[in-house]
């Protein structure tokens, strides 16, 4: 990534960024982060040494509440950045309240949150790792694996109608309806002829046996514009469409895995295809690949990086940044995030700062 790039970006933070609606949906998640900084190898040994004593504590590792979803995540970011954003969301009566705490009411319609009995509640634990922190998430979908259109209500589909963005997140979760929610609203915004759509599906393995059917109803669809994937989702969706990805797993890294998968995908599909990942990022289509590398920052969290990194994505696309520079964005909202002790998203001030502190150290280390 050229420093011209990361300049461009930084001026581009400077202007009066054009107001613009955007609704995600579905999931809400009580999450519990908790931060272990050994290997998983010493973590598994320490509780099976507990466990053989019929019990015990492990002390000094460190926990925190936080909000949790990619819809949710999502819109805490986008509307830091001065976005409006609509979530159509699922959870108890606690996360209600919980919503309200963690988000800033003045930028977001709270008005759609939809009520039922069980909360979605993830459990994450953070490990250190060779290429930095990964996470396992242990989760409880609660009353997101029964949410479905029917869920839905005439003032959610006007939000729907009207946004400049529909981004569906968390497929997987949505056990039961997630396709047809998916499928019926990009459809019904596209009949529209106004606004783009946007998918994230998150890691779609606890839902294996739906994966067949994700992609033909709506992956292949005309109906979706972006699809934003990991390395994992990247090589999970091409190998629904080409054999040679699955010969390909067993000599090729997975980062060049899945940039060979993202082109896979973009053979097939009619949507770009984002992908981000822990060192680069990339966009291609069925005419051209862009790839910009990470930035290298201290990571506090890995959990809610890609929510912030599609946050990024949706304002430089909105804004109709050239690809190089909407990536750099992307990767520095995401960049932002992942080293901040709070794990806070930025607002467009802390975000023209942070790209300065960026700069200066891009400056120092090719000095």
């Amino acid at each position: 990534m050229s420093k011209d790039c990361l300049e461009e970006v930084q001026g581009f933070l400077k202007t009066e960024l054009t107001e613009f609606d955007v609704v995600t949906t579905p999931d809400f998640f009580l999450d519990r982060l908790v931060s272990i900084d050994y290997n998983m190898g010493r973590f598994c040994g320490n509780l099976e040494r507990v466990a053989e004593k019929k019990g015990g504590s492990l002390d000094n590792i460190t926990q925190a509440n936080f909000r949790g979803g990619n819809a949710v995540n999502t819109a805490s970011a986008l509307a830091a950045l001065g976005a409006k954003v609509t979530p159509i969301i699922c959870t108890d009566k606690l996360g209600q309240q919980l919503i309200r705490f963690h988000l800033k009411p003045e930028r977001i319609d709270f008005s759609h949150v939809k009520i039922f009995d069980r909360a979605s509640i993830t459990t994450a634990l953070e490990f250190e790792a060779e290429d930095g922190k990964v996470n396992v998430m242990l989760r409880d979908v609660g009353s997101l694996t029964d949410f479905g259109v029917h869920h839905l209500n005439d003032k959610d589909f006007d939000a729907i109608d009207c946004a400049d963005y529909v981004c569906v997140f968390n497929w997987a979760g949505t056990k039961h309806f997630g396709t047809e929610l998916a499928k019926k609203i990009f459809r019904r915004k596209k009949a529209k002829g106004k606004g783009k759509t946007y998918c994230d599906t998150a890691d779609p393995t606890p839902n294996l046996k739906k994966i067949p059917e994700l992609v033909k109803s709506v992956l292949q669809s005309k109906d979706l514009d972006i699809l934003s994937v990991n390395e994992n989702e990247a090589v999970c969706y091409a190998a629904q469409l080409s054999e040679r990805v699955a010969t390909l797993k067993k000599n090729v890294r997975l980062d060049e895995l899945a940039r060979k998968s993202a082109r896979t995908l973009a053979s097939h599909l009619s949507a770009r295809i984002d992908l981000h990942t822990t060192n680069y990022a990339a966009t291609f289509t069925g005419k051209r690949e862009i790839v910009v590398p990470a930035f290298r920052v201290p990571v506090w969290r890995a959990t809610g990086a890609g929510d912030a990194w599609n946050a990024g994505n949706i304002l430089g696309d909105a804004h109709e940044l050239a690809d190089d520079c909407r990536l750099t964005l992307a990767n520095a909202v995401a960049a932002y995030y992942i080293s901040d002790p709070a794990g806070k998203h930025p607002s467009q001030k802390q975000l023209i700062k942070f790209c300065e502190k960026l700069k200066t150290k891009r400056t120092r280390s090719t000095a």
